[in-house]
């Protein structure tokens, strides 16, 4: 027990040297291996574990002491139960056990007035009995599936919480150097679920105005949902970052960035870092992700390291990059090999963490013993 408490200290240690501004004793780890990946790992059913939590930490235990990592490696936000009870069509388990995210809207275009004049109005009366069937209905049986839902949602997620917690005591690992809680940009809210990405495609050329306006209205809301009871440059806010890659860049400029921005910078200024997963190539933006605020953490999902290591490597903390698809198809030298190449590139000066270049979701999809050999290697050989 008295080396797991050194362990975790040292852990603990090296994450708040990297936060503080300090090159640590090594480059810190900080995987993250999803629900699905670790309950196919632990050889349970897929769809029946998900609904019955009784093996939760059973499924993490496995997955916690068979990889080295220095953060908790459990990764699990989203339980179908939840979703079941509110009649989602935004969420929806798949036969094969896999919650798939389809393509869905909640109001139609010539509902934009009545949304910026009253996003948070507009969505609770609204949207989401539109997304949420079983929200559809009168007044009072909306609040007792809503009662019952949070019910589900809170019992889950604590149930979760303290699970963690326990793993992290017995296997030493650190507390800090991951994330709580989330939001999205403003134009990725939008997106994502209010319009579909679709619908937003087209209303940034015949209702721009309406979209800018929208982006503006929605945006306290995400500040105030990204936002933790106690800030801390130790915590991490979550913003997946999704459309930029795929819209114009004078689009970019106008209706994502400016309350993307504010987002951001609002939560900095409490003192609460924002953790960016840039999905997709967001080469041609370099240059605005630089202007964040310093120590931003950016996963990385495509690139040129040598570029963003170049850009971004003094202000900002770097991460991602490795491709999870090369422990499928690499040797196990070629995958260490790569591990070395980007070690080399990011690590030097600190502010780099290793992880891969998206979260891996099934244990199929990678090469188990070339996920470990490359952990193994960074462990050992990433020090400073």
């Amino acid at each position: 027990m008295t080396d797991v408490k050194a362990l975790q200290q040292e852990r603990v240690q090296i994450f708040t040297d990297l936060f503080d501004g300090k090159v640590p004793k090594r480059v810190p780890i900080n995987l993250l291996l999803s629900f699905e990946f670790a309950i196919q790992y632990a050889g349970k059913d897929l769809a029946e574990a998900q609904w019955d939590t009784s093996t939760l930490e059973e499924v993490f235990d496995k997955m916690c002491r068979d990889f080295i990592t220095d953060t908790n490696p459990a990764l699990a936000f989203r339980y179908p139960v939840y979703y079941k009870l509110l009649g989602a069509r935004n969420f929806v388990m798949s036969s094969s056990g896999f919650l798939q995210h389809p393509e869905v809207h909640g109001f139609e275009a010539e509902e934009y007035d009545e949304f910026i004049a009253s996003p948070y109005d507009c969505i609770m009366e609204k949207i989401l009995p539109r997304i949420y069937t079983e929200l559809n209905t009168n007044p009072v049986q909306r609040s007792l599936v809503m009662a019952k839902a949070f019910k589900a949602f809170y019992d889950e997620m604590i149930n979760g919480g303290m699970i963690v917690e326990k793993l992290n005591d017995r296997y030493g690992f650190s507390p800090i150097g991951g994330f709580q809680g989330m939001c999205e940009a403003p134009f990725d809210f939008m997106s994502d679920q209010l319009r579909g990405f679709k619908n937003i495609t087209g209303d940034i050329r015949r209702i721009p105005d309406k979209v800018e306006a929208a982006c503006e209205a929605v945006t306290p809301l995400m500040i105030k949902t990204g936002m933790p009871i106690n800030p801390s440059k130790y915590s991490a806010t979550f913003i997946p970052l999704h459309m930029a890659p795929f819209i114009r860049d004078k689009d970019f400029e106008r209706f994502y960035w400016p309350t993307f921005k504010k987002v951001v910078d609002e939560l900095a200024a409490v003192g609460q870092p924002s953790y960016l997963f840039v999905e997709h190539d967001w080469m041609r933006y370099l240059d605005y992700l630089y202007e964040l605020p310093e120590n931003t953490r950016m996963m990385f999902e495509y690139g040129d390291p040598k570029l963003v290591k170049e850009k971004l490597g003094k202000k900002h903390i770097l991460t991602g990059f490795y491709p999870i698809s090369l422990l499928k198809a690499g040797t196990k030298q070629q995958c260490i090999d790569k591990a070395k190449e980007l070690i080399d590139i990011l690590a030097p000066g600190g502010k780099y963490m290793f992880n891969f270049d998206k979260n891996i979701i099934t244990a199929d999809s990678v090469n188990i013993e070339n996920l470990q050999a490359v952990l193994s290697y960074v462990a050992e050989n990433a020090n400073y």
